[in-house]
């Protein structure tokens, strides 16, 4: 079964790129277009990677991200035009694993989403299972 990605963009010319451009590449894809619509798909289709725009009609990316870590071990990857240092370090204390700046290319996108969307969530999930303390990983 391929990988599952739930794209969260507002811009329909974007989100129908993105979403052409990986199911291209081999994965499952689904799109919404607000906040609270990310949040219902998130929890339905339990994704493995959920590409995520800061600036969302009805809540923004950073809220989506803080209350989907809470609930699931999917890899978060903002894709903002947000480029702003702050909004970086925001963006992955809240729980993104990765923060990607528009303009970007589709080959730097297809990177962020393949392999390490994979390994993201098998070392959340091993964590989970073991209670282990992400600062004693990342002395590993």
């Amino acid at each position: 079964m391929p990988e599952s990605i739930l794209v969260v963009e507002d811009e329909p010319s974007l989100q129908e790129t993105l979403a052409y451009n990986l199911k291209k590449d081999g994965y499952g894809v689904e799109t919404v277009g607000d906040g609270l619509s990310a949040l219902e798909a998130a929890r339905r289709i339990k994704p493995d990677l959920i590409i995520l725009d800061i600036m969302l009609p009805k809540m923004d990316g950073f809220e989506v991200a803080r209350i989907l870590r809470k609930e699931m071990t999917a890899a978060i990857l903002m894709l903002t035009a947000r480029d702003d240092e702050i909004d970086r370090v925001v963006g992955l204390e809240v729980g993104a694993d990765d923060y990607l700046t528009k303009p970007f290319s589709m080959r730097e996108l297809l990177r962020a989403s393949s392999p390490s969307c994979g390994r993201t969530r098998m070392l959340r999930e091993e964590m989970q299972s073991t209670k282990m303390s992400p600062l004693l990983l990342m002395k590993l």
